[in-house]
């Protein structure tokens, strides 16, 4: 047995009880396979850096289970079939590492963002270009006669 994490990003339109129908429905299977269920953490609506199916947020849960490889592929395999189910990832759950969410960098949506006043006027610096001699490459690029 192998102990596995899952990482699931699920639509954010989706009811929190389907979401938890989606847990559940994890857990059964990895259950019924013979795994061991270790923990299930909800982190929340979290902003995209991108939009996947035309959608900026997505409501994450991390899922830890032990169970065998063959246990794995069908979770899976039930994973990429649901709807709800915007992106997973699933890895090898490495002893002692920090399964919490990450903290939200991002500052609350209340809290307006006050612009800083610009500066009042800005230097601007003089560039001086020295003096260039152009070549004349109309003498310089001619064909010869034989190249033609």
């Amino acid at each position: 047995m192998t102990t596995y994490e899952i990482l699931l990003m699920l639509d954010p339109e989706l009811a929190e009880q389907r979401q938890d129908e989606l847990i559940v429905r994890v857990r059964e299977l990895v259950e019924t396979s013979g795994g061991t269920w270790r923990s299930h953490d909800a982190w929340g609506r979290r902003r995209l850096a991108y939009e996947i199916a035309k959608k900026a947020e997505g409501v994450y849960h991390l899922v830890v289970f032990q169970s065998s490889a063959e246990a794995l592929d069908e979770v899976t395999r039930v994973l990429k079939i649901d709807d709800a189910v915007l992106r997973h990832m699933a890895t090898r759950h490495i002893e002692g590492s920090r399964t919490s969410a990450p903290r939200d960098e991002s500052p609350p949506l209340a809290v307006a963002a006050v612009p800083e006043a610009a500066p009042a006027a800005v230097a601007v610096e003089e560039v001086v270009v020295p003096d260039v001699e152009y070549i004349d490459d109309d003498e310089t690029n001619t064909r010869s006669d034989e190249e033609e």
